[in-house]
């Protein structure tokens, strides 16, 4: 019902009938949690479910191949998402792309920018762990840009879990008016299955890898429920009580359902599950077409201009993540109005510049499929775009820029230096290349430090040399490469006795720092 009467407000934003309906047929979504609640996994499953992988594998690269979305090397090895990955599949007559995020805090940025050209989301959140701080973080930047989202609590065969205290959590520590969809059917070892709260019935999940998921079918498009187990039934209706007066507080019709004591009609809020998370995200998340998207007039920012889901309109693109691949600079983008079609040109609103796209692309990880054009409510991506993260394309006939998303400031900072000479430029690109693709990535040139210091003899020097981790995590080294250096040899111990002594206590929380190496060079 919520999404019926936004859609009756939203016919006049078309010019035809068949945009409305491509358009409602796509769910733009990103899949954030704290790390190591098993996001990716959960994205692994997503896609061999509707068909788009044919193998389950995992994270860490166990198999040899590791999963679809981890496609860095180091993001194998270590089991972590690093980069965001962007693919795209099909539940049944709905196109879904996804995002995947990193959990990381070290790489919050990634997060940030997939927000900013969603529409939709899912939080992962461990059922054992529950409410960690990089949910807490991920559950502010879905609030800065007023992303819907549906809360997925993972890892229900895990000692230690309890979705009723997650979801008290979660009401507490995130204030969000949430409620239970389903409850689960024993726990830990014993999950068999869960209670679907809007249908009052049993779904188990059978066979190796949970492909079949009910307990009776006749043929593969029919599903059939089975009973609520009778030691639930008195639970599933309390829970079933709860969800319908979370409904309540933001909808009228289901609280005078709620006020009367009667029970709504079941299409109201209705989740026939396939896959009970699929069938949400089609269900629950909105269309391209139900989110209001604005503009700003590029000349006088106060003024706001409403896009339009419309393919007719014209374009309306913002760049919202680089990469550099072996074919040349890779833009993704959020196609917001209009549509970008190969080989033809866009104007960069930031420089004025008018480019052409020589080719288009959507992403499944890290594979490419080329497309002819990519329109309004879409993802995709560019090769040949000289451009930097957060820049806004029109095709010239709307002068328009898309607001920024919310960049951080860094919270660490070193210097460095080419070792040679001969590798100043290779340097300076690369400087270059990472504050362009990296918003959060900031670099100056200090030219005190290549400044003659005046003042006594040795009242001043500058030191050079770098930090690195150890694999065992319980020493710390001093290595002096000092060849001919600056420093006089008989300084070298003062050197490492000044170090020894500055890692005993912390510069931040005055704890000792441990698993260092310093390697001094000069």
């Amino acid at each position: 019902m919520l999404r019926s009467i936004s859609r009756r407000f939203n016919y006049r934003l078309f010019s035809t009938i068949s945009d409305i309906e491509r358009v409602r047929k796509i769910r733009n979504i990103g899949i954030s949690a704290h790390i190591d609640s098993g996001k990716t996994t959960l994205t692994e499953r997503i896609l061999y479910y509707t068909g788009r992988i044919k193998e389950i594998h995992e994270v860490r690269g166990k198999d040899g191949v590791g999963a679809k979305m981890d496609s860095m090397e180091l993001e194998r090895e270590k089991g972590i998402t690093i980069q965001s990955a962007a693919t795209f599949t099909k539940w049944k007559d709905t196109t879904i792309n996804i995002i995947d995020t990193p959990g990381h805090v070290d790489f919050t940025i990634e997060v940030e920018r997939a927000l900013r050209v969603l529409d939709g989301a899912i939080l992962v959140v461990c059922g054992s762990s529950g409410v960690q701080s990089q949910t807490m973080t991920v559950d502010r930047q879905m609030k800065r840009y007023n992303i819907p989202r549906l809360i997925f609590i993972n890892k229900l065969d895990r000692i230690g879990a309890n979705p009723f205290s997650v979801l008290e959590k979660i009401k507490d520590k995130l204030k969000l008016n949430a409620a239970l969809m389903q409850i689960p059917i024993g726990l830990e070892s014993n999950l068999r299955g869960l209670v679907d709260l809007l249908e009052m019935k049993a779904v188990y999940f059978q066979g190796p890898k949970g492909y079949s998921y009910i307990v009776k079918k006749t043929n593969r498009d029919k599903v059939v429920y089975d009973d609520i187990p009778a030691e639930l039934k008195s639970e599933a209706e309390a829970k079933y009580n709860d969800l319908i007066g979370a409904l309540a507080n933001v909808n009228e019709t289901i609280e005078e359902y709620f006020l009367n004591e009667s029970k709504p009609p079941i299409d109201i809020v209705k989740n026939t599950g396939v896959q009970p998370l699929l069938e949400a995200v089609t269900s629950y998340l909105p269309d391209p077409s139900e989110i209001k998207q604005e503009a700003l007039e590029l000349h006088n920012e106060e003024n706001k201009i409403e896009l339009e889901s419309d393919s007719k309109k014209p374009l309306v693109a913002l760049a919202f993540k680089l990469e550099d691949g072996k074919y040349g600079q890779l833009t993704y983008f959020r196609i917001y109005q209009g549509k970008l079609t190969k080989g033809t040109n866009m104007h960069n609103m930031r420089t004025g510049e008018k480019v052409r796209v020589p080719r288009l692309v959507r992403m499944h990880s890290n594979e490419m499929e080329d497309v002819n054009y990519l329109e309004a409510g879409e993802l995709g991506a560019a090769f040949g775009l000289d451009c930097n993260s957060g820049d806004t394309f029109t095709d010239g006939a709307v002068k328009c820029v898309m607001s920024s998303m919310y960049v951080p400031d860094p919270v660490i900072s070193l210097s460095c230096s080419p070792l040679t000479s001969k590798d100043l430029l290779p340097f300076q690109k690369a400087i270059a290349r990472f504050k362009k693709e990296d918003p959060t990535f900031h670099a100056e040139f200090d030219a005190s430090l290549n400044q003659k210091q005046s003042g006594g003899s040795g009242q001043y020097a500058k030191v050079i040399g770098y930090i690195e981790p150890l694999d065992d995590y319980s020493k710390n080294e001093f290595v002096n490469q000092v060849t001919g250096g600056t420093i006089p040899t008989n300084y070298i111990p003062s050197c490492e006795k000044a170090y020894k002594e500055a890692i005993k206590k912390g510069f931040i929380i005055n704890h000792p720092i441990v698993g260092m190496r310093v390697v001094l060079q000069d």
